[in-house]
Formats: C-alpha cells, sequence, structure tokens
C-alpha cells in the first residue's frame, strides 16, 4: 500500500474505530438480541420467540396501523403546508423575511417536553384555549385525551406544528435555486401565477420534495415524544401509540430486549421500503 494511502487511513482510523464501536456493533448486537429469548436467564438463541411473536402480536397490529393512519394522513398534509409556506417566504412581496423564516423554524428548536405541555395545557378539556374557541362559536368541547380519534388528530396537529416550518425552509432553499429566467419567460408568455406554481415550480421542486417525504417518512416511522408526552404515553387505550412507542414499552418497561429488537428492525424495514416506494415512483420518467 503506498504511503499516501496508509497515512490517509491513519488520519481515517479514529473515526472508523468509534463509528465500528458505536454505530455499526450495535446495530448488529441488536439483531442477534432480535433472535434471542431475553425473558430467560441465560439468553438463549430461539428464531421463533421474538419474531413469531410479532406477527401475532396485536399490539404490534395497533401500533403499526395508528403509525401508518398519521404516516398516510399528516405527511401529505404538512408537505403541502410546507410547500405553501416556501412559496410565501420566497415571495419578493413579503417583508421582513428573514423575521418570517426564523419565525417558522423556530418550533424545531422548541424543547420537546416545553412545547408537550403547552399543547397539553392547549387543549385541555376544562381550560385549554382550543376548547374555549370551539365552544365560543356554538359547538360542544372536544374530549382530546379521552377519545382516540381527537387524540390522533391532537398527534397529528403537534407533528404538523413541529416540522413543517423545517420542511418549508428546505424547499425554500430548492425554491431559490430555480433561474428567474425561467419564470421571466414564463410571464411574457403571458402564462399565471398559478400556472407558473403547476408546471415550473412544483417540477423543479420535485427533488426536493421526495427528500422532504423521505425524512418525514422516516421521522414518522420513529414517532415517539408526540404519543410519550402529550397523549400519556400512547393513550387513551393504545389509541395513539406508535411503533416507536411499542419499542421503548417493551425495552425499557417490560426489558424484553428481543422483541424490542425484532420491532426495531421492523421499524427499519417499513421505513426503507417506503422511502424505496417513494423514490421510484418520484423519479425522472424518459
Amino acid at each position: 500500500m503506498p504511503s499516501r494511502n496508509r497515512m490517509a487511513y491513519a488520519f481515517l482510523a479514529p473515526y472508523l474505530l468509534i463509528f465500528a464501536t458505536f454505530w455499526l456493533w450495535p446495530i448488529i448486537n441488536s439483531l442477534l438480541i432480535s433472535f434471542q429469548n431475553t425473558r430467560v436467564n441465560p439468553w438463549r438463541f430461539s428464531l421463533s420467540t421474538n419474531w413469531g411473536r410479532l406477527f401475532g402480536d396485536p399490539a404490534f397490529y395497533n401500533a403499526l396501523y395508528n403509525t401508518l393512519i398519521i404516516l398516510v394522513i399528516q405527511v401529505p398534509a404538512m408537505i403541502a403546508l410546507a410547500t405553501v409556506m416556501a412559496v410565501l417566504l420566497n415571495s419578493p412581496l413579503l417583508k421582513a423575511r428573514p423575521l418570517y423564516r426564523f419565525a417558522f423554524f423556530a418550533p424545531v428548536v422548541v424543547g420537546e417536553v416545553a412545547y408537550a405541555a403547552v399543547f397539553r395545557l392547549m387543549f385541555s378539556a376544562d381550560f385549554g384555549i382550543i376548547n374555549k374557541l370551539i365552544t365560543s362559536i356554538g359547538l360542544a368541547p372536544v374530549s382530546w385525551f379521552d377519545n382516540a380519534n381527537a387524540a390522533m388528530a391532537l398527534v397529528i396537529i403537534a407533528i404538523t406544528w413541529r416540522w413543517a416550518g423545517y420542511n418549508a425552509i428546505i424547499l425554500l432553499a430548492g425554491l431559490q435555486s430555480i433561474p428567474d429566467d425561467v419564470y421571466e419567460a414564463a410571464t411574457l408568455d403571458r402564462v399565471g401565477k398559478f400556472q407558473q406554481f403547476i408546471h415550473i415550480t412544483l417540477p423543479l421542486l420535485k427533488p426536493i420534495i421526495s427528500f422532504c417525504v423521505v425524512l418525514s417518512v422516516i421521522g414518522t416511522m420513529q414517532l415517539f415524544t408526540e404519543p410519550f408526552l402529550i397523549t400519556n404515553r400512547g393513550g387513551p387505550g393504545g389509541g395513539t401509540e406508535t411503533l416507536g412507542l411499542l419499542l421503548y414499552r417493551q425495552g425499557f418497561t417490560s426489558l424484553n430486549f428481543g422483541y424490542a429488537s425484532a420491532i426495531a428492525y421492523t421499524i427499519a424495514g417499513l421505513a426503507v421500503a417506503i422511502s424505496l416506494l417513494n423514490l421510484f415512483f418520484g423519479r425522472e420518467r424518459k
């Protein structure tokens, strides 16, 4: 091996060692643990204990259903909202654009516990401002934490509030990379603003939108914070329990590390599969 290559690998060695110790080995080890019965001492290899239970566990299917509901409803709504926000933030007619960009991005940097506490107060059945607004227009108050559908809606609202601005900033960067000449030529051809958005902006933003969708899919498959903190550990009655919350409950409450590892690999597999489907259907076709 040339000395130049040896020097390069010498500089890379500390990072590769840390990477193998704290990232690669835990991944491999968790896969091995998923094939062991961790409910006995010592742990014993068992191919069917965890994986066999997984595909017959009602709690798993309930968590999978809840996760997919959030994925199907929240991700498209959030990406659509983020796209509109990005277009508005890119408008030269908007004054104080840096201030608005910071305001839309700010929810990402807010502490998770703090924002979850604020949402619990806002949606409280007794003194929450949301129910006060609902009753002020003559509607009955909503039991956000006692009804599974209402609790699911609350989780979706919270996630959208937190991440729509983050995706809008990413989409804004994509918008700013589109040459102005394209819009000027369309304007000279008397193409309306809405038609420009449909036929110019969206097609050119397609790779960025696909990127945001992939990030959102991965985040949704791992969703834990909102159902844990806002709806009190996936309540009511498991109505908002997600795969991430089920993994936590099995691994850190029941101490069933083998089953938790099997759930973790299922989450990873589903996230990869859905992301690849999105990339396949979103690829450029000649």
